[in-house]
């Protein structure tokens, strides 16, 4: 049996996601019969997914599990995301040929929930002017404080309120905002509680002066933030993505950004690794980092203790802890990743 791992190779810092910890699995795997290959880029799963019986890669650097790669997979049989998500893997081609699809939910809920709200307060003070300024040896403050704002009394909207969406609106609520959000699931039960408002999609982006996204994608949020939606934002509004980038157009943020329509911030770019030239690089005043937001320190040992435990049933030969799951048995069995259409 074959398991197929992608994690970086680090260059100086050495962290649990990286070839070399690799999770641990290299002492998980000892005197198993499994052997554990690991690669660090997507170029090299193709030299290997033929005789992986199961694939492991985070969303930071994801092994994309494509409908081809699938077909060549005669063996595959479990896709593990190290970490929260499915994008990567084509989640039809995974119904298809039975390949079960997992994730390690609650690992970093609230390492993204903190970062969304770090983002919001960085784009809304106009922080990476000042900075610029601190570090060029400049000193315009009317420059830096002519598009710095406060946070309380702003209407911050939240597009998809799962477990990181109500983290993040919880951590949110001691500013003062006025908070609302949209998903295609509604928890009344969740609004006089948290106080937070439920409104329509178009609603939701017409009023926010702040809008984060915390959606999975989905056939149904791909590319979901576009021009048409993005010009019916307010002018100036702060758009926060910690999610995935392609949920977003990326050539209407590129054109929304550099016409000042609206200031945006995330950690999250498509294709991941992003290429040296996307569009994106060239933006200013944007809070983009590279994806990080899910992979602090306490967030890799939660992914570790996930990864693990799911191995150790599939090994098993034991049932997966359903909240674990994203695809078995031929179907979706996560509701975040069902699609409305």
């Amino acid at each position: 049996m074959k398991i197929l791992a992608l994690f970086p190779e680090t260059t100086s810092a050495t962290q649990l996601l990286s070839k070399e910890e690799s999770l641990g699995l290299k002492e998980f795997l000892k005197n198993t019969d499994y052997e554990l290959t690991i690669i660090t880029s997507d170029k090299e799963v193709d030299d290997h997914i033929e005789g992986a019986d199961v694939v492991i890669s985070s969303p930071f650097l994801p092994a994309y599990i494509t409908k081809e790669r699938a077909d060549k997979a005669k063996n595959l049989k479990l896709a593990i995301t190290a970490g929260i998500g499915s994008d990567h893997v084509d989640l039809d081609a995974a119904i298809d040929k039975g390949i079960t699809v997992a994730e390690i939910p609650g690992s970093n809920n609230v390492s993204v929930a903190e970062q969304n709200v770090m983002e919001t307060l960085l784009l809304l003070r106009n922080y990476e002017e000042g900075h610029r300024q601190a570090a060029a040896g400049e000193w315009d403050l009317p420059k830096v404080g002519a598009e710095a704002h406060d946070m309380i009394g702003k209407t911050v909207g939240i597009f998809g309120f799962g477990r990181i969406g109500q983290l993040t609106a919880a951590r949110l609520k001691p500013f003062e905002v006025k908070l609302q959000y949209h998903d295609p699931y509604r928890k009344k039960e969740l609004e006089d509680q948290m106080g937070i408002q439920y409104v329509d999609f178009d609603t939701l982006v017409q009023t926010s002066d702040v809008v984060i996204i915390q959606s999975p994608l989905t056939k149904d949020t791909k590319n979901k933030f576009d021009k048409n939606v993005i010009n019916k934002m307010k002018d100036g509004t702060v758009l926060v993505n910690c999610a995935r980038g392609g949920i977003v157009e990326k050539e209407a943020i590129a054109e929304a950004v550099n016409s000042g329509k609206i200031r945006y911030g995330g950690d999250v770019w498509y294709p991941q690794p992003a290429p040296y030239d996307h569009l994106w690089r060239s933006l200013k005043q944007t809070g983009l980092t590279v994806h990080y937001s899910g992979m602090t320190v306490e967030a890799q040992e939660r992914i570790q203790e996930g990864v693990q435990e799911i191995l150790t049933s599939f090994i098993s030969n034991e049932p997966i802890k359903e909240s674990y799951l994203i695809v078995d048995n031929h179907k979706v069995t996560n509701q975040s990743y069902q699609t409305q259409k």
